[in-house]
Order: C-alpha cells, then sequence, then structure tokens
C-alpha cells in the first residue's frame, strides 16, 4: 500500500506514471467484470491498455521535461494546450483501439468524428474555465503591484478553498502585517518627531534659567547673600529637574532594551508603601490633599526589586496628587488578589477623558499640552511605570470617569 509519507515523496513524473498504471489496472477489472471476455481477449486488450499507455506516459513525460509549459504567455494557454494534449491522447487511445476491434468502416468513422467532436468541446471547455482561473490569478498579481506601489489597504475577494484562495488568505494576512508594520514606523517617526521636540523643550528651559543664574553671580549682579541663595536654591532645582529627565529618559532606553536589571528579593509590600506615602505627606498637604493608605493581611512578603517598584507607587501618586484639586482624596490600597498582589492608587480628581484612556501609558502622553515640567513632566512616568510592572511579570490598567474618579491597578505575581 502507498501511504501518504510515501507518495509525498514521489516526483511528478511518478506521480504520473503510477496513476497511468493505476487507470490501466480499473480499465482491465472493469473490462473483465462487465463482459467476462476469455483470457486471450483479455490478453489482447491488456496489451492494447498497455501500449497506449506508454505512448501516453512518453508524450506526457517529454512535454514536461522540455518546459513547454514554461513558454507560454499566459496561464490560460498553458492550460488549454493541457487539454489539447489530453484530448489528443485520449482521441488517439480511444481510435487504435477502435481501429484494431471494430470490423465496421462506417462505425469507425462515426466515432472518429465523436471523437473530433468531443476533443472540441473539452478544449473550448478548458479554455473558459482557465480564462476563469487565470483572472484569479491576475488579480493577486493586480493586488501585488498595489502593495508595491504603497496602497498597503488592498485586499483579495478569498473565493473558494483550492490553492488559489489559500494564496488570496495568505495575500490578506502579509497585507494586514505590512500595513501594521508601516503604521507602527509612521507612530515611530512621529514619536522620534515628538522626543528631539519634547526633550529639546525640558532640557531648554531649566537650562537657560541656570545660564541666567550662573551669568548674573559670575558677573557680581546679586550682591545681597539672601538673593544669592534664592538664586543658588533656583539653579539647584533645575538641575535635579534635568537630572530627573535623564534618569527618565536612561530608565526607558533601558525599557526599550529590555535589559532593566531586577534586584528581587523577599520584602515588604506594606513598608513600601507606609514610606512612599510619608514622603508625600509634605506634598499633599501643600496642596490641601488627603492621602492616605490601607494594607490587607496576607500582602506580605512579596519578591520585588524594591527600588523599581517604590518608583512605580511614586509616579502614581504624583501623577494622583497633581491631578487631584484642594480637598479631594489619594487613596493607596493594597490586598491579595489570588496568586497576585493588587496595589490600586485611587483618586477622587479631574479624570482621564475617554479619548485618552488607550494612550495613557505611552511615552511622551501627558494630559497638559503646555509641555510645563511643573504640571506634567516630561510623559515618561506612566511608560516607565508600566515597563518596571511587566518587568516584573505583572500588569496595570487604568479606570477612569472624568470629574469624578480615576483608579490606577498594578497586578503584581508573587513569585
Amino acid at each position: 500500500m502507498i501511504t501518504r509519507s510515501t507518495s509525498s515523496r514521489l516526483t511528478p513524473a511518478g506521480r504520473f506514471v503510477l496513476g497511468l498504471a493505476a487507470v490501466v489496472a480499473v480499465s482491465l477489472g472493469v473490462f473483465y467484470l462487465a463482459m467476462q471476455p476469455p483470457m486471450t481477449d483479455l490478453g489482447l486488450m491488456a496489451v492494447f491498455l498497455a501500449i497506449t499507455a506508454v505512448i501516453s506516459a512518453l508524450a506526457g513525460y517529454a512535454a514536461y521535461r522540455l518546459g513547454w509549459l514554461h513558454h507560454s504567455p499566459a496561464i490560460r494557454w498553458t492550460l488549454t494546450g493541457i487539454y489539447a494534449l489530453s484530448s489528443a491522447l485520449t482521441f488517439m487511445n480511444v481510435w487504435v483501439t477502435a481501429r484494431l476491434m471494430f470490423v465496421n468502416e462506417h462505425d469507425l468513422l462515426l466515432a472518429t468524428v465523436l471523437l473530433l467532436f468531443a476533443s472540441g468541446i473539452a478544449i473550448a471547455l478548458g479554455y473558459f474555465l482557465s480564462t476563469t482561473l487565470a483572472e484569479r490569478i491576475r488579480q493577486v498579481e493586480r493586488s501585488a503591484e498595489a502593495i508595491t506601489a504603497g496602497q498597503l489597504e488592498v485586499r483579495i475577494p478569498v473565493q473558494g478553498r483550492d490553492e488559489i484562495a489559500a494564496l488570496a488568505r495568505t495575500f490578506n494576512q502579509m497585507a494586514g502585517q505590512l500595513q501594521r508594520a508601516a503604521e507602527q514606523q509612521r507612530q515611530v517617526e512621529r514619536l522620534r518627531q515628538d522626543l528631539i521636540a519634547w526633550v529639546s523643550h525640558d532640557l531648554q528651559t531649566p537650562l537657560a534659567s541656570i545660564r541666567a543664574v550662573v551669568e548674573a553671580l559670575a558677573d557680581g549682579m546679586v550682591e545681597d547673600p539672601d538673593t544669592v541663595q534664592r538664586y543658588l536654591r533656583t539653579a539647584q532645582k533645575d538641575i535635579a529637574a534635568l537630572s530627573l529627565l535623564i534618569d527618565d529618559l536612561f530608565q526607558m532606553a533601558q525599557l526599550d532594551a529590555g535589559g532593566l536589571p531586577l534586584d528581587l528579593e523577599d520584602s515588604s509590600l506594606s513598608d513600601l508603601i507606609s514610606d512612599t506615602l510619608e514622603s508625600f505627606s509634605e506634598v499633599a498637604a501643600r496642596r490641601q490633599v488627603e492621602i492616605r493608605g490601607e494594607v490587607a493581611p496576607g500582602v506580605d512578603p512579596l519578591r520585588m526589586d524594591v527600588r523599581l517598584i517604590g518608583r512605580v507607587l511614586n509616579n502614581l501618586i504624583d501623577n494622583a496628587l497633581r491631578h487631584t484639586p484642594p480637598g479631594g482624596r489619594v487613596e493607596v490600597k493594597a490586598a491579595p488578589a489570588g496568586d497576585h498582589v493588587q496595589v490600586e492608587v485611587w483618586d477622587n480628581g479631574e479624570g482621564i477623558p475617554p479619548q485618552d484612556l488607550p494612550v495613557i501609558f505611552e511615552r511622551f502622553y501627558r494630559g497638559e499640552k503646555s509641555r510645563n515640567r511643573l504640571s506634567g513632566g516630561a510623559g515618561l512616568g506612566l511608560a516607565i511605570a508600566r515597563g518596571i510592572v511587566m518587568a516584573h511579570g505583572g500588569s496595570i490598567h487604568v479606570e477612569s470617569q472624568p470629574g469624578q474618579f480615576t483608579r490606577f491597578i498594578v497586578q503584581l505575581p508573587r513569585q
């Protein structure tokens, strides 16, 4: 028995010969069952069929080896040629067999006419159907040309379940991937342009302030000690802003490169939240915002990088304080959630517009459009927070209702 794996290893010529042998065997079997001929007639029929099969095999193999199929100007002519060759071989096989067996010239002539008619019908029908097939292939060609010209939205209608339909589906998948890649490339290009503009702005502002302070002090324009101290504090604040921006950019570059090192250890999330809230207590009091935390039992210990998770909490709480008006409230809660620990940072501030929610974690996103560092920083805080959480194998998402609340939810795995 020929198994599927065996047949798949046969060459096209081998499968052709095997098919002819099967046709001869089946034809002899039908001839014997239908007519119950004497063994002599069965032998003669076997010889006739074998001879015509060999001639057909030689003709088909010659056409295959000579490569005449590759010289056709169009696939419809190739298929029509195949139909013509098949019809000619059929005509020859039947006519030769009939010539040897028929005793009546009238019957032989009638059979010849009928064979010519059937061959012509087969060739005409084959040309018609091959034209339809060629048009489907031509549609793939036109779509490929459109893709080459940059029309990445082009898609091919999928008709049927044959190889051309499979090719159309694969082509559409490729076109979709190219379109998504092109869109990502455009986003990267926009991001690169925004990066240059935004970072230039965030660097230029404190640098200009520092330069003015240094020039004033160097030129002796300021002699009052209190004013000198005030100038120095201004320069110190601007240098701290520059240092923070550079640190943000460096950490973002590490996240992009997948090289953010994690110093994992079993630590107390409760203590980290308490310490973080304590560090923001003065800022919250100055903004007249209530800030409080709540940690459920069973949270500790948690395997994490304390410094980086502290950075996440700092970014989220700082973001909540900046967007909560006086008299508002910021809450930080932590509780077990299966094999994770869930941390929520909630505020009843201005909220996030629905159109901004899908891009809230994108780098350089800022709710304020003014690029004032005092009101929004460089727009890297939430992107860095997401990168750190994902590096821990966790997840982060946001829920918000404008004018009511915003809730950032972080889930960190225990292991």
